[in-house]
């Protein structure tokens, strides 16, 4: 007896062809820890080597696979180990070469973006942190493909204070420094609460130290699908009926990502990681999550009922997903990056959603304040006080939140930006300018919730 039904298959294909599934990323992982060298030349050699010789098969591997089986694989992506762990060991070494060696192996290989270059210091600073996270904006300006992340907080520990205010410096920096590029530099750097080891989605993707030397994770998509089995149900229908649909959906999604990963991981003779389970919008009509959103009854994704109408979608998600996978991991939920979501930038165009909406609905989402673009002016204490808040979301409710926060550098509210492709465009957000820089300076840290003390 087959295994496969055929209104199943079809539907399979409906999702492909009409509906804008794909596979967003497969992100092989990759351990530096073993090119750890006193030399900082030797040490960037290492690293060099030890990606184009691991990843040296992944890309025509992963293209093979999606034409044989037809299924849209978008983006190949490496996540390597922080970066600051290698650069405890020559402290004489410019950080900016590590950047460089990042960027030259991965475009080697031939993959779209390499995340990693990172620094954990949410319970303080270890060697090698600070001048991680003071590199960054240079870093980010002199290469292309090489993506950052800082965690500044977890529920464990609490938030390090003195890196929230270093992360708002550093985001401002590094818009500056890209201004002719459309401030793109902020793009690629995100700043974290309880970051995931295993996250395969850039700009947070880094390779933790309790990973194995190398695997493959894949992260799937499908906002487009889901909204359409919504379309499908009629308007009068009960709510708890919405949530079952988005999750047979979601599982017959992320059955496509574990096929995924089964095949690449055999290909390679590398183990297959995790499936993040995370709705990821593009800028393309009909392939969002705020059309989802809608299509659950909201007029305008920023409305009343758009933060429990995101919780209902994110624990749908996850319930369906888990079922079609070997190993949930990531970040796993649903994205409301701005710029990357047309019913998103719609919604901020019409003023209907707002900073202060978004930071609601990243409560009970899987992220944060995400591709959001800000006035140009708008000091580094206020972004600061932004992490703070996000991230104080995340420390308490003991999950992920980041900011992906863009100035947009000589430009004002309601102007905007355009970084093409899958990154897309916006318009500029007002914030608050209430200054926050008393706060911010206090320094030390935010103690850790009660909630953290579980054991």
């Amino acid at each position: 007896m087959s295994m496969f039904n055929t209104g199943d298959i079809l539907e399979t294909i409906e999702m492909f062809t009409q509906e804008n599934l794909d596979v967003r990323t497969v992100t092989m992982g990759i351990s530096l820890l073993d090119c750890i060298d006193p030399d900082p030349a030797r040490a960037c050699e290492k690293v060099y080597r030890k990606i184009t010789a691991r990843a040296a098969k992944l890309v025509p591997t992963v293209d093979a696979i999606a034409a044989e089986y037809g299924i849209p694989i978008i983006n190949k992506r490496i996540s390597v180990t922080p970066i600051a762990m290698l650069l405890g060991a020559c402290p004489d070494a410019d950080p900016v070469d590590f950047a460089k060696a990042l960027d030259a192996a991965g475009k080697a290989v031939g993959v779209n973006f390499v995340g990693g270059y990172t620094a954990l210091v949410h319970k303080g600073f270890s060697a090698g942190d600070k001048r991680l996270i003071a590199s960054i904006p240079r870093a980010l300006a002199q290469t292309d493909i090489v993506c950052s992340s800082v965690n500044i907080g977890a529920t464990k520990a609490g938030l390090n204070m003195d890196a929230v205010k270093m992360m708002g410096q550093a985001i401002r920096k590094t818009a500056e420094m890209t201004a002719d590029r459309q401030c793109i530099g902020a793009a690629k750097l995100v700043v974290f609460c309880n970051a995931p080891e295993d996250n395969p989605f850039m700009a947070g993707a880094f390779h933790g130290a309790g990973e194995p030397d190398c695997e493959i994770h894949v992260g799937v998509s499908g906002p487009g699908a889901v909204r359409a089995a919504l379309a499908r149900l009629p308007k009068d229908a009960p709510i708890d009926e919405v949530a079952s649909l988005v999750k047979r959906t979601a599982f017959k999604i992320t059955r496509v990502g574990q096929l995924v990963a089964n095949l690449v991981s055999r290909e390679l003779g590398v183990p297959a990681g995790i499936i993040d389970l995370s709705l990821a919008p593009t800028p393309a009509i009909g392939d969002s999550v705020a059309n989802i959103l809608e299509e659950m009854g909201l007029e305008t994704c920023g409305c009343c009922g758009t933060t429990a109408c995101l919780a209902l979608l994110n624990d749908a998600v996850k319930k369906g997903g888990v079922m079609a996978s070997n190993h949930v991991g990531g970040l796993s939920g649903a994205f409301i990056p701005v710029s990357e979501d047309a019913g998103m930038i719609h919604a901020a165009e019409t003023g209907c959603l707002t900073i202060e909406k978004l930071e609601a609905m990243t409560a009970v989402c899987s992220v944060g304040i995400d591709m959001v673009i800000i006035p140009g002016d708008t000091p580094a204490s206020v972004i600061s006080g932004l992490i703070a808040d996000e991230a104080a979301i995340g420390m308490v409710n003991s999950k992920t939140t980041a900011v992906r926060v863009i100035p947009a550098i000589g430009r004002k509210a309601g102007e905007k930006l355009d970084f093409g492709g899958l990154l897309g465009y916006g318009p500029i957000m007002p914030v608050n300018q209430g200054d926050p820089s008393v706060f911010i300076n206090r320094g030390g840290r935010l103690p850790a919730p009660m909630q953290s003390l579980k054991n």
